[in-house]
């Protein structure tokens, strides 16, 4: 398996794997499956300021995690939220702790301090994979998002990556790290 930075040629094969989720489960309350263009947009705006990376077996992109803003105010910059995804056949092989552990990596290069995860209650297999990566639910929001003609929870959980008691070292944009 490689680790590697996702690049916008990426975008359909990325926009391939999400299709699965957008189409076939609640994990996201996306309800269209976004266009390539679209995607490839997606990617180079994240890439600005977060690192967004791919996993690959065999020259196959298998999934890819990434990082975003947690809010858009400026004090909120050293809180992010994190998203993996994974090919359906490639579940339950250490590709999703491997990506989130070299997205951690980049993040402290970062100085990001928390990372967050927003996970579809009653994804009790994305808890779990949370859980076991050291975060620790911290909310839980009742019927929040409609989607498959039925109200979906959503719980986050929180991982603090490192911590500055004093003073804050300056967010360094992906760009620039």
């Amino acid at each position: 398996m490689t680790i590697r930075s996702a690049t916008i040629a990426d975008a359909q094969a990325l926009t391939a794997i999400y299709a699965y989720y957008v189409e076939k489960t609640p994990i996201t309350f996306e309800t269209e499956v976004p266009s390539v263009q679209e995607f490839a947009e997606r990617i180079a705006k994240t890439l600005k300021r977060y690192p967004y990376l791919v996993a690959e077996e065999a020259g196959e992109i298998v999934g890819y995690a990434y990082a975003s803003a947690y809010k858009e105010r400026a004090a909120y910059d050293w809180t992010v939220e994190v998203t993996v995804y994974l090919a359906p056949d490639a579940k339950a092989k250490g590709l999703g702790t491997a990506l989130y552990q070299a997205l951690e990596e980049k993040l402290k290069a970062q100085n990001v301090v928390n990372l967050t995860a927003c996970i579809t209650g009653g994804n009790q297999q994305s808890e779990a994979f949370h859980e076991n990566l050291g975060y620790r639910k911290v909310a839980d929001f009742a019927h929040v998002g409609y989607k498959f003609n039925q109200w979906h929870d959503v719980i986050w959980m929180q991982k603090e990556l490192q911590w500055f008691p004093e003073k804050v070292p300056a967010f360094i944009p992906n760009e620039k790290a």
